[in-house]
């Protein structure tokens, strides 16, 4: 057998690990293939070539299966021993059927012996992989035993490894809920590594004393390992080195329940800080011991209260004497029109609809049982201290947090082009908003995220006028749905640095998927805030912010560089903790449609939020929640805490193959240009100066690097595409081409851009489909303009150079209009928009003027502040460009001129835009 060394190729240091997935997969193929080839050859000098290419084929595929269960290692001996003996007819057999046991994952169900070559052996793989195509999918099959694998860390020899396997195995009982397989690694780095690419890890055992160096050259572990040298980690203890490796385990992925073995004082280890370690045992605990915390821990993940409850609930006999006559179905069940139901959505979502809250149910407006309970899991699963489902969308989340946060006059920090659910929230709040611009991409009608210079400058400015104890929150999109992502960390301390109790709205509509991903996870709310809480708790920050402050004493603090140019420290005797996020589950989890949550880490919760928090809750909650879509929120959960790292890892493979071969391929890059990071971010906002995340000799390997240093990263997993070239708008390639030609949906253009997004239901299919799809547009559009005559090849160039070239610049929030200012003659920019709103339901109060015809210009030229008395929402780009008590400038009418979209809400043109009338401006009503 080769030496598999791993110095050679960026596939065997696992540098391309982000398409790990797929790399195994089609290698495995390949190998198959040149196999084929091999056995049919008679050429010997092209046979030499195939069987060194299958040579380095199995080199590279024995360190991906270091880290797997299947095929084991004892496996790969049979592989290299029948390559060596050059029994290829022999191998490629055994290949076959080790290829149709991944594809089928027969061996999540079953035993698979690889020496057996014998035709039975064979069709139990056939009719494994016809099964797997009936069902669709083979977690589809609920009757078998879910599958997982244990992660044993031990430096062992090779048959030491295979006892401890063997003595695994012999454990398993056929009435265990689950069944598990054994994967041994014998350092540090390669337990690291193994918990990286093999997503079915989901118990890790920490075993005596092992190494820290791999024997494989581990490039994808550089981000992950800064600051930890071998020579550091040799003088550790064998108890110090465990609790180290089990707490980058933990950051890794923190789903994964992990146990101690140790051979030294258990006693003494126990008493350390172990917090990540489910359980430690002493060297002498039985393996039978061992197996069942194992499986006990696994079922805490596992287990869905509220949908079992549910399930449960269906089963029962029970006669309905209340509100709902669909309740159990019988409504339908009797009636000789409404059947259609029952044979489209099947009887048990009607057995399971109810509004009892009893019978092992209960009541999500005050839970008791199993909502409670899936609650409290959720929390868990998104690193949050308490969680809420919320049945209604997020729309609502965002109105609950800001009701249950936020009182008449206190100031709110808001960005601009966030979703209108928070506008409307401010509204509702009566608080005074203080607008936030993001920086602008004018060239592709979008607009990025909010520059952290931006928020500390205007914290800055309400410092100085003495009204900093009003601001109270800051609001903020996170990811916006564009892709553009907030270092959420740093914006979170600089901010505490200026006001130590400012509360944080991170709005992750569409970020409820990153939480289950290493590279994603540090930039959501909740990490963060965990993150934050520790640091601030340990005598290194101390230190830290003692030499910080004594250096920030010396320079003027009237000098807006001070505050402004350098990182700022919080006070740790002051700072709190107090963050909020909101999710649209059903957006990038499994859920149904409505189906949100609420996560909270605020230090004062429970003193100052509880009471006000319940009764935001109940009223926005309906009375009559869906229980079917509280169901879905607690197995979207368990999904997520089971399956999440590797659902995400493989929508993030995806999306990279999709972005791969668009910046490859020479005819989609005539037409179709893929926004990377440079595009998206300007170079003072990406500090690692990573334009692109990918490169064709190195693959995605700078991703790691822009996500741990940036100000602003773009999500991969969204891809935007410029279709200026195209000579086509953004709105009519989504409708006219993309769906009513392919049935291919997205749902956010711009207006020379469009935006593709991969989620955890994302195949490797549909990448392979929208890609055909561009291909024949592309040649669609190669065909139209050959076949152009010079006008109408005129007219397609009239239309690019508008698309790529005329442009009308972003506007930036004006003003609001004094009337509408708490404090006109000061300097601070916050409004009443609550006021705004409400002036306008008084018809005398409102005029319309037109903009087409030059009416309302002309009121401007007159010197008159013309305040709009609505929001304004063109559809795109889909956020306010004027609400409730703005003044209009001549930008935001510009922009709107420039429009070629046909949907503008608060927008009538045959009447214009509502504004204030000026009597009314001058005599608003205060209060």
């Amino acid at each position: 057998m080769p030496e598999t060394s791993a110095t050679e190729t960026p596939y065997t240091a696992l540098g391309f690990y982000h398409k790990i997935s797929q790399l195994r997969a089609d290698t495995w193929n390949a190998l198959k293939r040149d196999l084929g080839r091999l056995v049919r050859l008679d050429d010997e000098g092209r046979a030499k070539n195939l069987v060194k290419a299958i040579d380095v084929k199995l080199t590279r595929l024995e360190i991906i299966e270091d880290y797997h269960a299947f095929p084991s290692k004892e496996d790969f001996r049979h592989l290299w021993s029948l390559f060596d003996r050059e029994e290829y007819g022999l191998l490629e057999k055994v290949v076959k059927r080790l290829v149709r046991a991944l594809i089928s994952e027969s061996y999540r169900r079953r035993h698979v012996d690889l020496s057996e070559t014998d035709a039975d052996a064979e069709d139990l793989e056939t009719l494994d992989a016809l099964a797997q195509l009936r069902r669709g999918h083979p977690a589809s099959n609920s009757s078998a035993q879910p599958y997982f694998e244990l992660l044993i860390v031990d430096n062992l020899s090779a048959p030491e490894e295979e006892v401890v396997r063997e003595a695994f195995h012999n454990m398993r009982r056929p009435e265990d809920r689950f069944v598990y397989d054994v994967v041994t690694v014998r350092s540090f780095e390669d337990a690291l590594i193994a918990v990286l690419v093999n997503p079915n890890i989901q118990a890790c055992l920490i075993r005596y004393e092992f190494p820290y160096k791999s024997k494989y050259n581990l490039s994808a572990l550089r981000s992950y390992l800064e600051g930890i040298s071998e020579q550091s980690l040799e003088q550790q203890s064998e108890a110090e080195r465990s609790i180290l490796l089990s707490t980058m385990i933990h950051e890794l992925r923190p789903e994964i329940d992990q146990f101690l073995v140790t051979s030294g004082d258990v006693e003494a280890t126990a008493s350390r800080d172990i917090r990540h370690f489910n359980r430690i045992f002493y060297r002498e605990t039985d393996y039978i011991e061992q197996h069942h915390t194992i499986l006990r821990a696994i079922d805490n993940r596992y287990r869905t209260p509220f949908f079992d409850a549910l399930r449960e609930y269906s089963k029962k006999p029970t006669g309905v004497f209340h509100a709902m006559p669909i309740s159990r179905g019988k409504s339908i069940t009797r009636s000789h029109w409404a059947g259609q139901m029952i044979d489209f959505y099947g009887i048990n979502i009607f057995l399971a609809e109810t509004s009892a809250t009893s019978g092992g149910l209960d009541s999500l407006l005050q839970p008791y049982g199993p909502i409670k309970k899936a609650q409290e899991y959720a929390a868990r699963a998104f690193g949050a201290r308490q969680s809420f489902f919320v049945t209604n969308g997020t729309s609502t989340a965002n109105k609950i947090v800001v009701q249950a946060l936020i009182k008449p006059r206190d100031i709110v920090l808001i960005d601009r082009d966030c979703h209108k659910s928070h506008h409307y929230g401010m509204v509702l709040a009566g608080a005074h908003v203080s607008y936030l611009d993001s920086y602008p991409l004018d060239d592709y009608s979008m607009y990025g995220a909010v520059p952290l210079k931006e928020i500390k400058k205007t914290l800055l400015g309400y410092k100085r006028s003495g009204q900093l104890h009003k601001v109270k929150m800051l609001l903020l999109t996170n990811c916006t749905f564009d892709g553009v992502v907030y270092n959420v960390r740093r914006v979170m301390e600089e901010c505490l640095a200026i006001k130590p109790d400012l509360v944080f709205l991170w709005d992750e509509a569409w970020f409820a998927f990153a939480g289950f991903n290493p590279t994603y996870r540090p930039r959501t709310a909740m990490h963060a805030a965990r993150t934050l809480r520790d640091r601030y708790r340990s005598e290194a920050y101390r230190e830290e912010y003692d030499a910080w402050k004594a250096e920030f004493d010396a320079l003027d603090p009237d000098d807006d560089a001070t505050w402004l140019d350098r990182p700022l420290l919080p006070d740790p005797d002051a700072v709190r903790i107090r963050a909020y996020a909101t999710h649209s589950t059903h957006k990038t989890l499994t859920s149904l449609r409505q189906g949100s949550m609420i996560h909270v880490w605020d230090q004062d919760y429970r003193q100052k939020v509880e009471a006000p928090f319940h009764e935001a809750y109940m009223t926005h909650t309906s009375t009559s929640p869906n229980y079917q879509i509280i169901a879905s929120l607690d197995v979207g959960r368990m999904q997520a805490e089971m399956e999440g790292f590797e659902l995400v890892h493989a929508q993030v493979e995806a999306a990279l193959s999709l972005r791969e071969q668009l910046y490859t391929h020479p005819l989609l890059q005539k037409y179709f240009r893929v926004l990377v990071n440079k595009d998206m971010v300007p170079l003072e906002y990406r500090q690692s100066g990573v334009e692109t995340f990918y490169d064709p000799v190195t693959g995605w390997n700078k991703m790691e690097e822009a996500w741990a240093n940036d100000e602003f990263v773009v999500d991969p997993s969204r891809i935007t595409i410029a279709i200026g070239a195209t000579g086509i708008d953004g709105d009519t390639f989504k409708n006219e081409y993309l769906m009513n030609k392919y049935g291919i949906q997205i749902n956010k253009t711009s207006r020379n851009t469009v935006l593709f997004m991969t989620n955890i239901g994302t195949t490797r299919g549909s990448i392979a489909y929208l890609l055909d799809v561009l291909i024949k547009l592309a040649k669609e559009f190669e065909y139209r303009w050959e076949e152009s005559s010079r006008p109408e090849r005129k007219i397609i160039e009239n239309r690019v150079h508008s698309l790529t070239k005329e442009l009308p610049p972003l506007p930036d929030f004006s003003r609001f209009h004094a009337a509408f200012r708490p404090d006109p003659d000061g300097n601070t920019p916050e409004g009443d928009i609550r006021q705004a709103y409400f002036l306008s339901y008084d018809d005398e109060n409102t005029e319309y003027l037109r903009f087409d015809n030059g009416e309302l210009q002309a009121q401007m030229r007159t010197g008159r502040d013309v305040v709009s008395a609505s929001f304004v929402i063109p559809y795109p780009p889909g956020f306010p460009v004027l609400v409730p008590g703005q003044v209009v400038s001549e930008e935001i009418l510009y922009f709107l001129q420039a429009l070629d979209v046909t949907e503008i809400h608060g927008y009538r043109p045959e009447l214009g835009l509502l504004v204030f009338t000026e009597e009314a401006l001058r005599n608003p009503p205060t209060g």
